[in-house]
């Protein structure tokens, strides 16, 4: 088979559906966006890329549920609604014969999506820190730190003074 450069109309379309994936796209977007009918898009585009325009939507939409599984902990109906698809159980059975395993058998073989948590380094300030000692075991007088003593030493301002 003898590959044909794209021309830009196709690639508008593959941009597209690399893009927006995760909307309802159809076929007959895709061709839209190209400015072609159904039919005469979808031959074009099988012949500049090697795959059915439908083919080359599901494998992108079946790409990004496998880093959803690896990465989330969103229940397999999550992931197959938010990839663009409606039916978990068309989603299994295509994400099955891609992978050789089911989303769930699949998300297993990985480690919990908690090891990937991204933690604000805030948090990560705050809990790394150590713990405070107790008053009687502290070897500096923070207690008689010099904000602590203005502290006690001010005086209250007096009506007639302002």
């Amino acid at each position: 088979m003898v590959s044909v450069a794209p021309s830009r109309h196709l690639l508008r379309a593959k941009d597209l559906a690399d893009a927006r994936y995760f909307d309802r796209l159809t076929v007959n977007d895709l061709a839209k966006a190209a400015g072609l009918s159904r039919a005469h898009f979808s031959e074009q585009f099988r012949r500049a890329f090697g795959v059915s325009p439908h083919a080359y939507l599901l494998t992108r939409r079946l790409e990004r549920a496998a880093a959803l599984l690896r990465r989330t902990d969103r229940s397999v109906a999550e992931i197959c609604m938010a990839v663009g698809l409606s039916s978990v159980g068309s989603f299994t059975s295509s994400f099955t014969r891609t992978y050789g395993l089911s989303p769930t058998a699949y998300r297993a073989c990985f480690p919990p999506a908690s090891t990937w948590a991204m933690i604000p380094s805030c948090v990560l300030r705050f809990y790394g820190q150590p713990a405070r000692q107790p008053a009687q075991d502290r070897t500096f007088e923070e207690d008689g730190s010099p904000r602590t003593r203005l502290a006690s030493s001010a005086r209250p301002i007096d009506e007639e003074e302002t």
